[in-house]
């Protein structure tokens, strides 16, 4: 990832830091899986990541400004947290999901989360994003008492799930 972008265009600088299809994967797996660990980013996505690619787009993602790099002592495993840049990724990806449910072909059980954040809209992006700010970079929720965003994901998830017609 370059320190400057190749024009001062917002979109183009969006596009250089983002645009790569495993920086949003691995992005999408730290905001929406909870994944913070280098095996668990590699073995627990759908997509079957490389792990030379991994590597390459974490050391790319804590360059841009995304994700932070917590060193382990000898035996331990590091810890990626999401930036605030990273955290403010939500919107984008919640944008992505309702286009990509609509224009290509999905799972229901895949899709139930982008369609929860489409009716959510900007309410729960900042329910999830309020949760992310107190997981990643220990900053209070403002309203510990309601539900978390995070959960609200998992149980559409859940429930689609269920009701997913099952193939004999």
């Amino acid at each position: 990832m370059r320190d400057r972008p190749r024009s001062g265009c917002a979109i183009n600088a969006a596009v250089e830091a983002l645009g790569d299809q495993w920086s949003l994967i691995v992005l999408r797996d730290v905001v929406f899986g909870g994944r913070r660990h280098f095996r668990e980013l590699l073995s627990g996505s759908d997509e079957g990541i490389a792990s030379n690619i991994l590597s390459s787009r974490l050391k790319a993602l804590v360059a841009g400004g995304l994700l932070t790099q917590e060193q382990a002592g000898r035996g331990h495993r590091a810890t990626y947290s999401l930036t605030e840049a990273g955290i403010q990724t939500v919107p984008i990806m919640a944008a992505l999901g309702s286009w990509g449910m609509r224009h290509r072909p999905t799972t229901p059980e895949l899709t139930a989360r982008a369609r929860l954040l489409e009716d959510g809209g900007p309410r729960l992006w900042e329910d999830l994003m309020d949760e992310l700010r107190e997981v990643h970079l220990g900053i209070p929720r403002p309203n510990p008492d309601q539900p978390r965003a995070s959960e609200l994901l998992q149980a559409a998830y859940e429930q689609a799930l269920t009701e997913r017609p099952h193939v004999s």
